[in-house]
């Protein structure tokens, strides 16, 4: 089927980052929160973004334009149930997700894609909640949005082929390069990122590095543009944290179990770069390690 009209669920950093990129691709996009004011200061985010991109000459002032008109704040979730393609972005809460799927259901035309941007929970079983098990997926766009070029396209047990092959269509007019995943926990991407992450948490919680000498070693020793204790920290450590707990669970093996240190930052609200204290404090004029 041919999608024309999207609907994103969930304003913050990811969901603003794919309406930006949905909205430069050509698409009609309805963005919606429980915050009503979150979408507006995402939409203006929206613009500024786009901006830069205008400087930079990526777009012209044209195409800023029209990209920012086809975004349209959705009060509720009726709004954003008669769009082509639904994606939900809100946090990364099994419980929250699967409500917001039981409550978008009644809604629903019914050819519409709903679709799920989670980092690590199981589609098959968010789809379960719905009336359309066989058109859900997994769309997982990486952060921040506009910048990463992988979308991660992960089929339930029950997803038909014209589900997956239109998501495909639509990677592909984003510009964008797709990836297949199983559903496993935490899919490609975080299946091997974030024990990597956690790993270099347990070194640090063990005393074998700091937090500059860990993040220096794996920039320059193993030429990552970021270190992993930065990386946590611009990703969330909560959410670093989830996945890990998703991974733990799901596979049951204790080489995921997450490090006390995370749990410990997490449980002091230390969540990185959103809360200016992570690994890393933010509240100076350069970021400074907190241990």
């Amino acid at each position: 089927m041919a999608i024309q009209t999207v609907g994103v669920i969930g304003a913050g950093q990811m969901g603003a980052g794919i309406a930006h990129v949905f909205a430069l691709a050509g698409y009609e996009v309805k963005l919606n929160d429980i915050d009503g004011e979150r979408v507006r200061a995402a939409i203006d985010r929206i613009g500024e973004n786009i901006g830069k991109q205008v400087v930079k000459g990526q777009v012209s002032e044209a195409e800023r334009a029209a990209a920012m008109a086809r975004i349209a704040p959705a009060g509720a979730l009726p709004e954003i149930a008669a769009t082509d393609l639904v994606i939900e972005a809100a946090t990364e809460n099994e419980a929250v997700k699967r409500e917001i799927f039981k409550a978008l259901v009644p809604h629903l035309a019914p050819d519409t894609i709903l679709t799920t941007n989670t980092s690590s929970i199981s589609i098959t079983r968010l789809a379960s909640v719905t009336d359309r098990p066989e058109r859900f997926m997994g769309f997982h766009f990486m952060n921040p949005v506009p910048l990463m070029q992988l979308v991660e396209l992960i089929r339930g047990i029950a997803t038909d082929e014209e589900t997956y092959e239109t998501l495909k269509l639509v990677v592909d007019k984003l510009g964008k390069t797709h990836a297949s995943a199983e559903d496993f926990p935490a899919f490609i991407v975080n299946r091997i990122l974030m024990p990597m992450i956690n790993e270099a948490i347990y070194t640090l919680y063990e005393g074998v590095g700091t937090v500059e000498s860990i993040d220096t070693s794996l920039k320059l020793g193993a030429n990552h543009p970021m270190g992993p204790l930065a990386l946590a920290d611009f990703i969330g450590l909560d959410i670093c944290l989830a996945i890990m707990n998703v991974l733990h669970e799901g596979l049951a093996d204790t080489k995921y179990r997450p490090c006390p240190l995370l749990t410990k930052y997490v449980e002091a609200g230390w969540l990185g770069r959103k809360t200016q204290r992570g690994f890393y404090d933010y509240r100076g004029e350069r970021p400074m390690p907190t241990r």
